[in-house]
């Protein structure tokens, strides 16, 4: 199926991007969240305009997202959770979690579908975590799981 994306996907494009997917996965997922609507020749005129205001957000978010990515760099985030004996969590650290420490610590709000992590965290401890601010633009942060 023909789709105009709404918003970015991962793995299927950004915002204003022409994309042909699985009909079941546009249908049951990309469409109903709101990230796609389906692709008419009349939508054609609405693809161009999506695709100018993202050129011009960005151009000003790249320069937003380095500064972003500097300062996440530099601070160390903290997040405590309960864990047992042995260091092991009761559950496991999401990337919900992780975006919510990040806005408290550092006041810059996330959404949690730009937090990538590559293994379920489930010790206490220091772990690495990627943040994905911009198409170009990945801070590295250190979270420090610590027991609450």
């Amino acid at each position: 199926m023909k789709i105009i994306l709404t918003q970015e996907v991962a793995g299927v494009g950004s915002a204003g991007d022409v994309a042909e997917v699985k009909d079941g996965y546009a249908r049951n997922y990309l469409i109903p969240r709101g990230y796609a609507m389906r692709w008419t020749r009349g939508s054609q005129s609405q693809v161009e305009s999506l695709r100018k205001a993202r050129q011009v957000r960005a151009i000003r978010d790249h320069d937003t997202a380095t500064d972003v990515a500097a300062r996440l760099a530099e601070t160390p985030i903290v997040l405590t959770a309960r864990a047992g004996e042995g260091g092991r969590l009761f559950g496991a650290v999401t990337p919900a979690d992780i975006a919510e420490a990040i806005t408290a610590t550092t006041g810059v709000e996330l959404d949690r579908r730009r937090v990538e992590v590559s293994a379920p965290i489930k010790a206490l401890g220091k772990h690495g975590v990627r943040v994905r601010l911009h198409a170009d633009v990945v801070a590295d942060v250190v979270l420090d799981v610590q027991p609450g």
